[in-house]
């Protein structure tokens, strides 16, 4: 069995939660978070990382350096604060043990290729990506055949567009040369336009709307794909297979694109109705 620790800002969030017991099962067993390392208590509900240990059975540690000794992987959580990976993933990288870096990134395309020339420069194995890149539905679409789509989803614009833009990217390729925002606050929604000329369009919505998408085809047929399988489930057996021995499935150039992305939708949101090159 191998030991898993544990990196977040704040223990005490949904994935921290949920993470031991998915990896475990998806591991069959293999994996076990073991460590935990929390910088500060949570601001959400007020549990500290000594409460959160006891109740999940984990054991605490006072320092990531300690983490990472005892450990035979390394996750650096975060999901919600992205600004906090610079930080967190400076030693984890530099540790020559395998690395998880949770959804997102970062918050820039330059904070990201610093970040991955740091883990190459150590020798470093380490991949990060969003849960929606493994749902099982994008599986069975013909890449070659897109002429473009339409992407629907859930929740913020800050903390969800990378649940949308990176599916995207997988299916139609990294090379977005430009986006624009082209909704409100209330309702985000922008077009991506990649080198080839294709569209993508992408829109925020209510917690009770589906992650979907409409796949417009180079034979004029059309495409509907709601997600419906257990992509968390598939993401967690990823993450496994990689804490296990196997490669990244997800190389560095595609995360930094998807950043690149998200970074220039931000930026673009100040400004509706205007192109803002990547």
């Amino acid at each position: 069995m191998k030991t898993v620790g544990f990196i977040d800002y704040y223990l005490d969030e949904f994935h921290a939660n949920h993470y031991p017991q998915w990896l475990k099962e998806a591991s069959g067993g293999e994996l076990e978070v073991k460590y935990a390392y929390g910088k500060i208590t949570s601001p959400l509900t007020g549990m500290t990382s000594a409460q959160w240990c006891q109740k999940y059975g984990v054991e605490l540690v006072e320092s990531v350096e300690e983490l990472i000794a005892k450990s035979d992987c390394l996750n650096v959580l975060s999901p919600d604060n992205p600004e906090m990976h610079g930080e967190l993933c400076q030693l984890p990288l530099r540790s020559g043990k395998r690395v998880y870096v949770d959804k997102t990134f970062s918050n820039s395309r330059q904070e990201a290729q610093a970040l991955f020339a740091l883990a190459e420069d150590h020798g470093t194995p380490c991949f990060s990506a969003s849960a929606l890149r493994f749902a099982q539905e994008l599986e069975g679409v013909d890449r070659e055949q897109l002429a473009g789509l339409v992407s629907v989803g859930p929740g913020p614009l800050d903390n969800y567009a990378i649940h949308q833009i990176e599916p995207i990217l997988a299916l139609m390729g990294p090379e977005v040369r430009r986006v624009m925002f082209t909704g409100s606050a209330a309702l985000p929604a922008a077009l991506l336009e990649f080198a080839d000329g294709r569209l993508a369009h992408l829109s925020h919505h209510g917690w009770d709307c589906p992650f979907a998408m409409t796949l417009d085809k180079k034979d004029a047929t059309t495409q509907r794909v709601e997600i419906v399988s257990d992509y968390f489930h598939r993401f967690m057996e990823e993450m496994a297979r990689f804490f296990l021995g196997a490669e990244p499935s997800v190389p560095h150039q595609d995360t930094i694109a998807v950043i690149a992305v998200r970074e220039a939708l931000l930026n673009a949101s100040a400004q509706p109705g205007q192109w803002v090159n990547l």
